[in-house]
């Protein structure tokens, strides 16, 4: 078996699990316990909230630890539309080509009487700065534009957006679940207010993420009930994950100044040069052909039914899109919001790969592939 699917979720790192282990098995206390073991679990959750502080850029108290980027995401657009709740009107905007965890809470806002804006994407599934300067209003209390796109890849201007929403006064949201581990991700840099994680998008274990609340920002919590995580999302702490998650954090921030990403982007380009070698212009590339997560090859092949193709090929694993699309008659909606015409949405298919990749294992998936696609 070939894993080629880390856009969709990437296994447990071992340094991970080992570090989870004491808080599966022996260190069982409540953070909020005053007691010795309540101090302990404390300290573990104080070293992980840091530990992400170091990755973001941000500041500990910046932190607010989530069950995963949806949950993020929801706090995000919902902390928002409610803390301007007594506003006579709201709009939030954001894009065609946002993840359903930032489609479905703006559905949801929408019929509560908040106005949603989708700025479009060119052809390569990348917003323009400028869309989003000529959709502001003077309601406008969001913007929300995803680092990169899990699908293609692409990656979004979002230093240039969020200068933009600083001036109009607007705060500025993005969902960095894909980016996070593949491309360096610095709130300071990014200038973003809100920024979302997921864990198991860069090796930690799957339902445990964070929400990053820039300093000084006020929003509605999503969860209520005790003053858990100082008061921003009620529910005692996962503790194993957590401390997984501060782990996978550092693993980031220590890999940041070595290649690693490098020698993915090389496995990656490699890859689709033998694919494009053997068939040519049958292969046509989705996504921004420079400006893309290094790990994200989405390549459509002429003739061919991309879910067929995935369902043929029982040896490999790989995706069709968001792990979420399984409709062979019907193209992606985020290749369908890039105008990729339909005969060429259908036909495609991400591989996404991960720090375990091999170059062997790039060698046998290509071979593969080729030989399922010209049988």
């Amino acid at each position: 078996m070939i894993y080629l699917d880390y856009n969709a979720s990437a296994p447990v790192d071992s340094r991970v699990a080992d570090a989870m282990i004491p808080y599966l098995r022996e260190i069982h206390g409540n953070a909020y316990s005053p007691h010795a073991a309540g101090r302990e679990v404390r300290a573990a959750v104080v070293r992980a909230r840091s530990q992400m502080a170091v990755m973001l850029g941000a500041k500990p108290g910046e932190i607010v630890f989530t069950s995963g980027g949806s949950e993020a995401n929801n706090h995000a657009l919902k902390g928002v539309a409610h803390r301007f709740g007594d506003r006579p009107s709201r709009t939030i905007i954001t894009s065609v080509v946002e993840h359903p965890a930032i489609h479905e809470p703006c559905r949801h806002l929408a019929g509560a009487g908040v106005k949603i804006v989708k700025v479009p994407v060119d052809r390569y599934g990348m917003v323009d700065p400028e869309d989003v300067r000529r959709a502001l209003m003077s309601d406008t209390i969001l913007i929300s534009i995803m680092h990169a796109n899990n699908e293609v890849g692409t990656i979004q201007p979002i230093a240039e957006i969020a200068a933009i929403a600083r001036e109009a006064g607007v705060l500025m949201h993005t969902d960095a679940a894909q980016s996070v581990g593949k491309i360096a991700v610095n709130v300071e840099d990014l200038g973003v207010d809100l920024l979302s994680v997921a864990g198991h998008k860069f090796y930690a274990p799957q339902g445990i993420g964070a929400l990053y609340i820039r300093e000084g920002v006020e929003i509605e919590s999503l969860i209520h009930g005790a003053g858990h995580e100082n008061g921003r999302r009620a529910g005692t702490e996962a503790v194993p994950a957590i401390v997984g998650l501060g782990t996978a954090a550092e693993i980031v921030s220590e890999q940041s100044r070595t290649d690693a990403n490098e020698n993915i982007r090389k496995l990656r380009d490699r890859f689709h040069q033998a694919l494009t070698e053997a068939l040519g212009e049958a292969v046509v590339l989705c996504g921004h052909p420079t400006q893309r997560l290094p790990n994200t090859l989405n390549v459509s092949f002429s003739g061919q039914i991309g879910l067929h193709l995935l369902e043929s090929m029982e040896e490999m694993c790989f995706s069709v899109g968001a792990a979420c699309h399984s409709d062979a008659d019907e193209p992606s909606a985020v290749l369908a919001a890039m105008d990729v015409p339909r005969d060429v949405a259908l036909g495609a298919v991400r591989f996404s790969l991960g720090r375990p990749t091999t170059e062997e294992e790039i060698t046998t998936a290509a071979q593969r592939v080729l030989q399922a696609v010209c049988q």
